[in-house]
Order: structure tokens, then C-alpha cells, then sequence
């Protein structure tokens, strides 16, 4: 029985997985036909971007500081204490800063998504969104995606100073490395294209947590069980894609070997 019943659930899973593939296609058509609601478009960047602020640059200042412990230790050991800036900046700007900022934001803003229009599912108001001519996809979906995607990147942004910022003051105030030593080796080290490689992760994240979001919310039945399931898949779902995706982005934009340690050092 149990083993029936998991894979119905796996089933049910890979077909809501399925439609938001689809659901990606009809953004991208309605987006080139031009239907943005801009009021809502707004409302919802204010809600994904100021409201998720706070917990993204505490989590990035954290990171930061804790990466530094781990590196400047082992580094100094080898005679590298220079290069404990710029490892720390490529890290960061590569990986950290967009794939645990996009982590912040599946929790909070796509479980919001899927809760919001879940509901809005099971009480029948998409259904009057239809009765009233309005698509669901131009006036509940598009403002979401393209909240995420415009927000995302600044918080990413800002989250790699503040991650940079924490790793600092940990170097500075534990290991003695002065500040002109540690942000001259991560200006050496970083790049134009690594920071293009966080803005494009991060706007492909932010597609990711909307887009799941909404279908899981638009695909919820069941009632009020339906809705709390419908979150909890949905923010479950946001995080293994987020991972899946962030290593076929990474492997497509940094394959070969590296130099910048070398350059750095």
C-alpha cells in the first residue's frame, strides 16, 4: 500500500514538474505579446525584494564570516594569506551569494506563492478570474516571475557585499590580514564574467522559485490540506531544481582550468 501510494505521489509530482515546464513557454509567449500588469508587477517586487532583505544579508554576513574562518586558517598555514580576499570574493560571486539567495527566497516567497494562489485555487477565485476574462497567467504569474527576476539579482548583489563585509572583519579581527591586503586580492582575483555568472544564475533562479511557485499553487486541490501540501512540496521542489540547475550553469560557464589563484597570488 505504502509503496502505491508513493509512487502516485511520485506520478502526481513529475505531472505538476511537467506543467510548470509549460507554464515557463506561456510566460515567455505573454511576455512577448507585451501583458505585464505593472501595478502588480510592483506590489509583488516590493514583497519579494524589501521584505527578504533582511534575512538574506544576516545569512550572507554569516556565510561570509564562517567561510573566512575555514579559509584564512588553512591559507596562512601555507604561506597564502594574501589570496584569502579573492578566494573568498570568487566564492561568493560564483557560488554562495546567488544559489543561497535563491535558497532564502524559495522559503519565504515561493512557499508564499504556492499558498497564495493555492488558495485562491481551492476557493474558486481563479475560476472568477476566468468567468471575468482575466488570464490567470498575465494577472497572478508574469508579475511574480518578473519580480523574481529583477529582485533576485540585487539581493544577490548585496548579499556579496555584505558576505564580503563579514569576511573582513573576521580576517582583520582574528587573523590580522589588513584590509588593503584582503580587497586587493579580490579585485585581482574576480572578474567581469563572474559577475555576469551571478546575475544570470540569479535571474534563472529567480524564474525557477516563481514559476514553481505559482504552478504548485495553481495546480493545488484538495482544500485547505491541498494548500499546506501544495507549499511544502513547492518549497522542496524550488530547492532540488535550484541545485540541479546551479550545476549545469556552472559546468556551462566555468569549464577548463582556472587561473585565478595563480593571477591572485
Amino acid at each position: 500500500m505504502s509503496q502505491a501510494t508513493s509512487k502516485s505521489s511520485l506520478g502526481a509530482w513529475s505531472l505538476r514538474l511537467l506543467a510548470a515546464v509549460f507554464l515557463i513557454g506561456q510566460v515567455i509567449i505573454h511576455l512577448f505579446k507585451g501583458k505585464i500588469h505593472r501595478r502588480n508587477t510592483l506590489e509583488q517586487m516590493a514583497a519579494v525584494g524589501p521584505d527578504s532583505l533582511f534575512i538574506a544579508l544576516v545569512t550572507a554576513v554569516f556565510v561570509g564570516a564562517v567561510f573566512t574562518i575555514q579559509v584564512a586558517r588553512e591559507f596562512i598555514n601555507f604561506g597564502a594569506g594574501n589570496a584569502v580576499g579573492g578566494v573568498l570574493a570568487v566564492a561568493l560571486t560564483r557560488e554562495l551569494s546567488p544559489v543561497l539567495t535563491a535558497v532564502v527566497l524559495a522559503g519565504r516567497v515561493g512557499s508564499a506563492f504556492a499558498a497564495e494562489i493555492g488558495t485562491m485555487r481551492v476557493t474558486e477565485q481563479i475560476d472568477a478570474l476566468l468567468m471575468l476574462k482575466t488570464d490567470p497567467v498575465d494577472y497572478l504569474v508574469i508579475p511574480r516571475v518578473l519580480a523574481c527576476c529583477i529582485m533576485l539579482p540585487i539581493l544577490t548583489l548585496l548579499s556579496l557585499v555584505t558576505g564580503m563585509t563579514g569576511g573582513l572583519l573576521i580576517a582583520k579581527n582574528l587573523y590580522n590580514l589588513s584590509d588593503t591586503q584582503f580587497l586587493d586580492s579580490a579585485r585581482n582575483f574576480l572578474g567581469v564574467w563572474d559577475i555576469l555568472s551571478a546575475m544570470i544564475k540569479a535571474v534563472c533562479f529567480g524564474l525557477l522559485v516563481a514559476v514553481i511557485g505559482c504552478n504548485w499553487g495553481l495546480t493545488t486541490t484538495g482544500g485547505a490540506k491541498g494548500v499546506g501540501q501544495s507549499t511544502t512540496t513547492a518549497v522542496v521542489t524550488a530547492l532540488l531544481i535550484i541545485f540541479i540547475a546551479n550545476f549545469f550553469l556552472s559546468w556551462v560557464m566555468f569549464q577548463g582550468t582556472g587561473g585565478a589563484l595563480l593571477q591572485g597570488i
